[in-house]
């Protein structure tokens, strides 16, 4: 039984104290105020509403990992959307048959990495700032998406798309499936291979991590790379569950991706943090949104709770910072 215990520990990780936390007192407090929250519907609200939000937070998660940021994970998503649109478009439309449907989903991954391939050379070999490189990224993409399709959206696509983004296998949601899966692979990818282990190495110390041997251009430019294919994934669910694509659909998820791997434990300058503490952020901060939806509140409200939130984590993040430093000092 204790085996099983320091498992379980080891595969959560501390980090897990502040979402889990978190996540007990959103529970207690909004189940107490309204007698709703606690039902099938408000699960099955956030079930559906997690993916799109969960699979950019995933993206994000890597770069901040190595000490960077990607600022254009919902353009990268909107322009893989557009390929894979373009793809059905050119096909018939509506009567597009899967194989369409296919190819569109290959380009799509394509565009989303070759905008984070892009990125991940100029910071690598430049070692410019990812703030400034992903702005720039962010820019372009908006600039050729709004180009592209002269500020409109594309929709009507085939019926058998919709099972994508509305489906579900066993109760469960074919979006938030895809998510849990996304999931498992970044925590094995970061758990289990020699790249995670280089991600968190260039997070904790980059010129180190360079003496040591390790290719840090690599490493680097997969990260990005990889963080682009995770917003094509997500940019490809968007597409399936409104129907349509459009520049700037989900530009407001940004900075809550940023508030998720932050809530989650994830060191804000990298080399620190898992996964699972993540998605379980994501779950926190969508069923604080339900909670506030189910008292009244303005969707605003809930954004301005979720500022207030991050600020509170970075002024509890430092507070555990001195007292662990005091703690030792006295030791």
């Amino acid at each position: 039984m204790m085996r099983l215990v320091d498992r379980v520990r080891a595969f959560l990780g501390p980090e897990m104290a502040g979402p889990g936390f978190a996540l007990l007192a959103v529970i207690v407090f909004f189940s107490l105020v309204s007698p709703q929250f606690l039902s099938r519907a408000t699960f099955g609200s956030v079930a559906f509403q997690l993916p799109e939000l969960g699979l950019l937070t995933l993206a994000m998660l890597l770069p901040i990992l190595t000490g960077g940021l990607n600022l254009a994970i919902t353009f990268t998503a909107n322009i893989a959307g557009l390929t894979a649109a373009w793809v059905l478009k050119s096909n018939g439309g509506a009567d597009a048959g899967p194989l369409a449907f296919l190819i569109g989903c290959l380009l799509a991954i394509g565009a989303g990495a070759a905008s984070g391939l892009v990125m991940g050379l100029v910071i690598a070999y430049t070692r410019a700032h990812p703030i400034l490189v992903s702005l720039s990224m962010m820019m372009f993409l908006r600039g050729l998406g709004e180009f592209l399709t002269r500020g409109g959206d594309i929709s009507g696509f085939p019926v058998f798309i919709q099972p994508l983004g509305h489906g579900s296998i066993l109760g469960l949601p074919v979006p938030l499936l895809i998510f849990i899966f996304c999931v498992l692979i970044w925590h094995v990818l970061l758990s289990r291979t020699q790249l995670g282990f280089n991600t968190y190495m260039i997070g904790s110390n980059i010129e180190a991590t360079r003496y040591s041997g390790i290719n840090t251009r690599r490493v680097i430019v997969l990260v990005y790379t990889l963080s682009g294919v995770m917003c094509a994934i997500a940019g490809i669910i968007m597409l399936a569950r409104f129907n349509s694509v459009r520049v700037g659909h989900g530009e407001s998820y940004l900075l809550i991706t940023v508030l998720a791997c932050f809530l989650g434990g994830i060191n804000p300058f990298g080399g620190f943090g898992r996964v699972i503490p993540v998605f379980v952020a994501l779950i926190v901060l969508q069923l604080l949104s339900s909670g506030l939806n189910l008292m009244g509140a303005n969707q605003h409200l809930a954004t301005a709770v979720w500022g207030i939130l991050l600020v509170a984590v970075m002024i509890l993040r430092f507070a555990a910072t001195r007292f662990q430093f005091f703690k030792r000092k006295e030791g």
